[in-house]
């Protein structure tokens, strides 16, 4: 029993652990974006590595374990939110900063298309709740945050590198892959949710109905 404690406590940190390093994450870059250094841009790196590494092994860890909960369920997709809240925005100011204007309207679409999403599956969710529906992420779901995790780090790299390390040609394929799979996304949990939308939509008549 006290291991499972421990095993729970470890993955429950885990999945907290985005939410921090992400801030860190935030504010080095933006920091290194009115005062450069290599030592920050590391730094701001290595914590948006840090924190898709958290995603990771959360999940993982808790499956090993076998320490699934509902609350790890629903934190999870909340730091996933918080994720692209905090570092969509500031790839779109970095991108203008830089006069990337194309990539920063490219960006400034994705965080259209990413947050619509989200905001829908969320919707989805409460409407499973009702039918006591598990919330917990679908396949598409986690290969969506697969992908777009260090997604956002190279999109970061190519912006604030002092050395170019990423083409911009195959930036643009991965960029557009993702939006491929944020359509699956929400194609595959619309699907997924569409009986209990339907359910929840339906006048029930009343008794007192004729």
């Amino acid at each position: 029993m006290l291991q499972k404690t421990w095993e729970l406590a470890i993955v429950t940190c885990l999945t907290i652990a985005r939410f921090p390093l992400i801030l860190l994450f935030f504010v080095g870059a933006l920091w290194n974006v009115h005062h450069p250094s290599l030592w920050l841009f590391v730094a701001s790196t290595v914590a948006l590595v840090l924190s898709a590494v958290t995603d990771l092994f959360d999940g993982l860890l808790a499956r090993r374990y076998k320490v699934e909960t509902q609350f790890g369920a629903h934190a999870d997709p909340l730091m996933d939110k918080f994720f692209y809240l905090t570092t969509l925005p500031l790839l779109i100011y970095i991108a203008e900063k830089k006069d990337h204007h194309v990539h920063g309207t490219v960006i400034l679409i994705m965080t259209l298309a990413f947050l619509t999403r989200d905001q829908w599956v969320t919707f989805l969710r409460s409407i499973g709740s009702i039918y006591q529906v598990s919330g917990k992420a679908h396949w598409a779901g986690k290969l969506r945050t697969a992908i777009n995790l260090p997604l956002f780090g190279a999109m970061y790299v190519y912006e604030e590198c002092p050395v170019p390390l990423i083409p911009p040609l195959l930036l643009y394929l991965a960029e557009a892959f993702a939006f491929l799979i944020n359509a699956v996304s929400l194609y595959t949990y619309t699907r997924y949710y569409w009986p209990y939308l339907v359910k929840a939509a339906t006048v029930v008549k009343s008794s007192k109905d004729p």
